[in-house]
Order: structure tokens, then sequence, then C-alpha cells
């Protein structure tokens, strides 16, 4: 049986009740860790992610003209499954595709649009090395007029209650902690950090969520290289998917900059409109004004009040830094 929660004294891995490992620091997270991520090449006309999905084995997600958010075209990416050989290389097979990742680099062959590298080529081969994006708002300071709950340099400020949460020795915020203030309309932003769980799937997969006014869920999950659906990584939970799937890997941080609009009530406590919230995620906006009908998931119920900002702990390792809320 597995222990419901189990710590190493380093924060370094975790074991959970579905007998599953995370991860929160790369040093630890294996030799998977460091094949899974994203990959680019120069003049290639296509980009990939390579999701780790444990024990030796991985998918391969190929998009034409870039990654999300930085190229891709819209047109389906073409997906395959791979597993590690005995040469230590990793090789992936779709027919016609056939793809190794060996020494840091994704060869792919047999892809239709591809540049050939000389006229003699017969079937041309794309050449993809392993790359870290970073958000254009990491680290983005708290404007004049806002709260910061929690800092980037691991200080909590005024306001905040870790609850389930706590700062780890890395001064990190765990997931759990919730605002003593209340707001209403707001600007938020946020940095985030999911575990590498690659025995896990879906909603076991990294998953917290903040929760403005503890009411209206913006989901945060491991959703890296998935089709974006309304319970994935920047979803309006059960209610909107992000219209681009804009996640990082995890162990990568990412950032959420969310503007928030409260829902409206009359004086007699009818409702008038409902919440609106718009979400960049990692510097792309995904969700735009989406009206939010009714509280999500496990939300408070909607009143004509302000409501704490909660990021909940959902028993996965996720970390957080430099929150602050800018009222409206």
């Amino acid at each position: 049986m597995c222990n419901a929660r189990l710590f190493s004294a380093a924060f370094t891995i975790l074991a959970f009740s579905q007998c599953s490992s995370a991860y929160v620091e790369r040093a630890e997270a294996g030799p998977d860790y460091l094949v899974q991520g994203e990959y680019r090449g120069a003049a290639t006309g296509f980009a990939a992610q390579v999701i780790a999905r444990g024990n030796g084995t991985f998918e391969l997600v190929l998009f034409p003209g870039g990654l999300p958010g930085d190229g891709w075209n819209g047109v389906a990416p073409l997906r395959a499954v791979g597993a590690r050989a005995g040469d230590a290389s990793i090789r992936f097979s779709k027919s016609p595709l056939r793809a190794e990742i060996a020494n840091g680099v994704l060869s792919v062959e047999g892809v239709d649009g591809a540049p050939a590298p000389n006229a003699l080529s017969e079937r041309p081969i794309l050449k993809l090395t392993r790359i870290e994006r970073h958000s254009p708002t990491q680290g983005l300071a708290a404007p004049p007029g806002a709260q910061v709950l929690f800092a980037q340099a691991g200080a909590a400020g005024p306001g905040l209650n870790a609850t389930d949460g706590s700062i780890d020795e890395r001064g990190l915020l765990a997931a759990g902690a919730e605002s003593e203030a209340a707001f209403g309309s707001m600007q938020l932003h946020l940095e985030f950090q999911t575990p590498f769980m690659p025995d896990s799937l879906g909603q076991a997969r990294g998953n917290s969520g903040v929760y403005l006014q503890g009411r209206y869920e913006v989901q945060v999950l491991d959703s890296f290289g998935l089709n974006p659906a309304s319970n994935d990584c920047a979803g309006i939970y059960e209610v909107a998917a992000p219209s681009l799937n804009m996640s990082f890997p995890p162990l990568q941080w990412q950032t959420y900059d969310i503007d928030f609009e409260e829902a409206q009530f009359n004086a007699s406590g009818e409702k008038m409109a409902p919440a609106r919230v718009s979400v960049r995620h990692n510097g792309v906006l995904v969700q735009d004004r989406v009206a939010i009908p009714e509280p999500t998931g496990f939300g408070d119920a909607e009143a004509a009040t302000p409501g704490r900002l909660l990021l909940q702990y959902h028993l996965d390792p996720v970390f957080y830094r430099n929150v602050w809320v800018l009222p409206r």
C-alpha cells in the first residue's frame, strides 16, 4: 500500500495514494526528464514536443510551422509513440514517420513538406534540438496599488494565509494558500510550477487550481502536449477550454495573467451579469472575457460580495511564486 503523502526531507520525491511519484527537483527527475521537452530547428518548418509517459516511453507531437504560440499554423499535429532502444536512444514510429532522439537531437524522417538538406536526399530528415522557452511576463513586478501576496524572493506578503500550503526550504509557496483579503474585479499575476509525474495521467498529473473569489477555477495542471480541454491547464474548469495549449513542460515556470470581472447583482440580490475572465497563459491570450455562468468545481456559492483568492491543494506538489493582485 502506498502512503497517502510521503515527503522526502528536501521535497524531492513525493509518493501518493495512486502509487505514482512526483519530482519537484530537476536533478532528481531521472533520464526521461532530460528527453521530455520542446524541440526546434533552424528553417525546418516544424517543431516538436516530447512527453514522458513513464518507464522509458514517450509521445512525440510534431507541429507544422512551429511551436504553439510561436509559429504553429493550426494544422493538426502528427503524433507518434516511442520508447528507449537498446542503444539508449528513443525511437518513434508511425507510418510513414520515423524519428529518433539521440545526444539531445531529434531526427525525424518521412514528413511531408520537410525541406531536403540537399538535392541528393531521397527522404528529407528534420533535425531539431531541445530548447526551453520562458514566459515574457515571468518575474513581472507588481504595479503601484497592487497587493503582493507572495514575493518573487519567497516572502509572504501581508494578507496571505498558508492553510494547507507552506513556504518550503527553497522559498516557494506550496499549493493550499489563500488570501486573507477578499477581492472583487481584479488583475492577477502569478507564476506556477507543476511537478514531473511521468507515471500519472489526466487530472492526477500536477493538479491545482486558481480559485477567483473562491468561486471560479482556472485550472492548473500538467497539460503539456495535449489537445486543450476545459479541465486542462488554463481552462475555465468545465466551462471553456483554452483557445491554445500554451503549457510548458513540468518543472518549468509558467505564468498566468488574469483579468477578472466580478458578477453583477442588483439591490435585491438578483444576478444581472455573470463573472467574466480573460487569461494569458505564458503571455498568450487563451481566454477572452469568457462568461462564467455559475461557480465551478468546488467553488463557493455566488453572492454580491467579494471573495478570497485560493490556490487549490489537490494532493500534488504544485508551487507558486510572485503572486500579486491589483484591485479594479
